[in-house]
């Protein structure tokens, strides 16, 4: 007979999937479970963790015993203040027990507890890849399709929680790490571990950012996640306005033609005209003009660009600063293009009140505007 020790969370090892979900096992009656259980009476806190150390020594060629002894120091410590010991005696326990729900979620709240961004991803990302493997367990001689496919569902529902926890974590570390290369690493290993994860939006646009202008400003890394994120999601606004932003740039024509169909794709979803239309559907629809006005410029269309860029400045006023100085910028280059200076003259004097990183370039152009000459109809 086999005691399931239900307050030291003992539980049984499922056979079917020792590969992927270990659980911890110590026979009843044997002379383990008989120390554990008098250990776990010991009310002195400082003799208790003696106890789990001499307990893990005396029992070294017993697997189980070790795991499970090096967890309870590991709580032990983290129960004293000790985070360091706590996590070291985790390591212990993880390394005999290595896909263990329970003692994955319990470094990974050490871990949260210490502000280590790196070791909570470890541990999530163990817990992601030992959940993915549960679903690709062969199938023994004996057992029917049905059964497997139950049994593996059972499994999957018996640490489902500890699953959910470990993706939350592990996505609260990215977004605290402030470090970008830190934090884009941390991303590739989250969106391997969890690749359905529903926080799969949030992460692809904390990496569209961190590898955007004033972070990484990796633009062909961008490129590449972006278009992955679109795989994923056809209809996702922050990846095709991301990517629209980044193609426009480019100098091949093919990327500009690509910068038009994400923005204009942007621009259906976003839904901006739409009485109940919140702010965000806003921005995202403004930029999503001026990405499109200005990749009308660089094809040549001009006249064409001008409706999308005064779009884009009714949208974006109020909304962003930054944005709505850019928009203003590139239409007053428009107008200035069709030899409409007063046009331009008007939009420019509203661009250069804006602090930011347009107003230099707008009292330029400005500048050029208002001394040049008209040209002859």
């Amino acid at each position: 007979m086999k005691r399931i020790l239900g307050s030291l969370l003992l539980l049984v090892l499922p056979l079917l999937c020792q590969a992927q979900v270990d659980r911890i096992m110590i026979p009843a009656g044997t002379p383990e479970d008989q120390e554990l259980q008098a250990i776990s009476k010991e009310t002195d806190a400082q003799k208790k963790m003696s106890a789990y150390e001499a307990f893990v020594q005396k029992y070294a060629s017993n697997p189980n015993a070790v795991a499970f002894g090096n967890w309870q120091l590991a709580q032990a410590y983290q129960t004293a203040g000790d985070l360091p010991k706590a996590l070291a005696y985790g390591d212990k326990a993880l390394a005999g027990s290595p896909h263990n729900f329970d003692i994955l979620v319990s470094q990974a709240n050490i871990a949260q507890q210490m502000k280590d961004n790196a070791k909570v991803m470890e541990y999530a990302e163990k817990g992601g890849e030992a959940y993915a493997q549960i679903g690709k367990q062969a199938r023994p001689d004996g057992v029917s399709e049905q059964d497997l496919a139950n049994r593996v569902s059972n499994d999957q529902d018996s640490v489902k929680s500890s699953y959910e926890f470990l993706q939350t974590v592990a996505f609260n570390a990215i977004v605290d790490e402030k470090d970008p290369k830190a934090r884009m690493n941390y991303i590739e290993h989250f969106t391997a571990a969890f690749p359905n994860s529903k926080y799969a939006e949030q992460v692809s646009q904390y990496a569209m950012y961190t590898l955007g202008p004033g972070q990484l400003n990796d633009e062909a890394r961008l490129v590449a996640f972006g278009e992955k994120s679109l795989v994923a999601d056809p209809n996702s606004v922050p990846a095709l306005l991301l990517l629209a932003n980044a193609y426009v740039e480019d100098t091949k024509p093919a990327s500009v033609a690509k910068a038009v169909t994400y923005a204009q794709k942007v621009i259906v979803l976003s839904k901006a005209d739409a009485p109940d239309a919140e702010r965000s559907q806003k921005l995202s629809a403004g930029v999503a003009h001026s990405t499109l006005g200005f990749a009308y410029m660089k094809q040549e269309k001009t006249a064409a660009a001008v409706p999308e860029l005064k779009s884009a400045a009714a949208l974006l006023k109020g909304q962003d600063d930054v944005s709505y100085a850019t928009a203003l910028y590139r239409l007053g280059y428009a107008y200035a293009k069709l030899n409409k200076t007063a046009d331009a003259r008007e939009v420019l004097n509203e661009a250069v009140k804006i602090p930011g990183p347009l107003q230099q370039p707008s009292k330029d152009l400005l500048a050029k505007v208002s001394a040049a000459k008209p040209r002859a109809k």
